[in-house]
C-alpha cells in the first residue's frame, strides 16, 4: 500500500516553442551561428522539456547538466535528451550547430512505429552525448542541411519529407549509439526490456513491485525477472529501485522539498522507510546527498 500522489510546484516543463500560431508545434530545426543559446532566463535554472532535443555542434563551449551530470560541450558531439529530464544550461559561450526538437506527436506519424523503438529514442544506457568522427559529422550534417532546406521551405508533404530525413537520422544516430555504448540485445528479448522500461517511466511513482509490472506485460514475473537480467545485467526490481533514486536526487538536487515531501511524490507511505531505501541504495542518507551535491557544485 502506497499513499496516493500529492500535488506539489514542480520543476517548470516547457513545451516546444513555435514563432507563431502557423508553425508547426511538434517539429522544429535551427541553424545556430555563434549564438547564444539561454534562450530566457528561465533555462538558466532546473526546468524540463516535454520534447526530444537534439543539438550537433561544431563550435562553442559551455557546460549543460542532465540530470545531476554536467556535460562539457565539444564541437564534433551530438547533445541529445529525452521528454522530462531535468536540465540546466549555465557558462555558455556562442555557439554553432544544429538544434533539432520534435515531440512524442511527430514521432506518432510514422505509423510502423519503427523510430519509437531505436536506440537514439529509447536510450537504455542513459547516454546524453554521441562523439562524432569527421565522416560521421559529414554525414549528420549533410541530412540537417538538407531537412533545413525543407523545414524553410513548407512544401507539399513538408512532413511527410521531414519524417523521411529524421528516419534516415535516427536510425544512423542509433548505430553510432549502438557502437560508442556496446548494447547487444536479442531483438525481442530487448523489445522487452525497453517494454519494460517505458511501464516503469509511466508508473515508477505508484509500483514498486516487479509482479505489479509482469501483470502489465502479462508475463509472470519470473519469466520478466529473468529475461531483465540477462539483457541489461541487473534485476529487475533494480530497474525499479534506480528509476526511484534518480527521481529522488533530481528532486533533492534542484528542489527545495524536505526528504517527506520527496517520499510522498515517490509513492512511499513511510518517510522514514523512504530515507533507509535511499540509504541502502546510495550510501548516504537524502539530506547528505543534497548538502554534498550541492557543495561540489557551488
Amino acid at each position: 500500500m502506497y499513499a496516493p500522489i500529492i500535488s506539489y510546484p514542480s520543476i517548470p516543463s516547457y513545451p516546444l516553442e513555435v514563432p507563431d500560431a502557423t508553425s508547426d508545434s511538434s517539429f522544429q530545426l535551427r541553424k545556430m551561428e555563434r549564438i547564444a543559446v539561454h534562450g530566457k532566463n528561465d533555462l538558466l535554472i532546473p526546468h524540463r522539456k516535454d520534447y526530444y532535443f537534439m543539438v550537433l555542434l561544431w563550435e562553442g563551449s559551455g557546460r549543460h547538466w542532465v540530470d545531476t551530470t554536467a556535460y562539457t560541450l565539444k564541437p564534433d558531439t551530438l547533445y541529445f535528451t529525452v521528454p522530462h529530464q531535468v536540465q540546466l544550461k549555465e557558462e555558455l559561450q556562442p555557439v554553432s550547430g544544429f538544434n533539432l526538437n520534435f515531440t512524442e506527436e511527430f514521432l506518432a506519424l510514422d505509423s510502423s512505429g519503427v523510430l519509437r523503438q531505436l536506440p537514439i529514442i529509447q536510450n537504455p544506457q542513459n547516454g546524453h552525448e554521441l562523439h562524432l568522427a569527421p565522416s560521421n559529422v559529414a554525414f549528420v550534417q549533410d541530412i540537417l542541411e538538407k531537412a533545413y532546406v525543407e523545414y524553410s521551405a513548407a512544401q507539399p508533404w513538408h512532413r511527410t519529407v521531414l519524417l523521411a530525413y529524421l528516419h534516415v537520422l535516427l536510425v544512423y544516430l542509433s548505430r553510432l549509439y549502438t557502437e560508442q555504448y556496446c548494447t547487444s540485445e536479442k531483438a525481442d528479448e530487448a523489445a522487452l526490456l525497453s517494454k519494460f522500461r517505458t511501464k516503469i517511466e509511466a508508473s515508477y511513482s505508484r509500483h514498486h513491485d516487479v509482479a505489479t509490472y509482469a501483470d502489465m506485460l502479462h508475463l509472470s514475473a519470473g519469466h520478466l525477472s529473468e529475461v531483465v537480467k540477462a539483457q541489461s545485467g541487473k534485476s529487475a526490481i533494480a530497474h525499479i529501485h534506480e528509476r526511484l533514486v534518480v527521481e529522488a536526487k533530481r528532486l533533492l538536487f534542484h528542489t527545495e522539498y524536505t526528504s517527506k515531501e520527496i517520499a510522498f511524490q515517490l509513492g512511499f507511505e513511510d518517510a522514514s522507510y523512504f530515507n533507509r531505501f535511499f540509504k541502502r541504495l546510495t550510501q548516504q542518507t537524502p539530506l547528505h546527498y543534497r548538502l554534498a551535491t550541492r557543495e561540489m557544485y557551488q
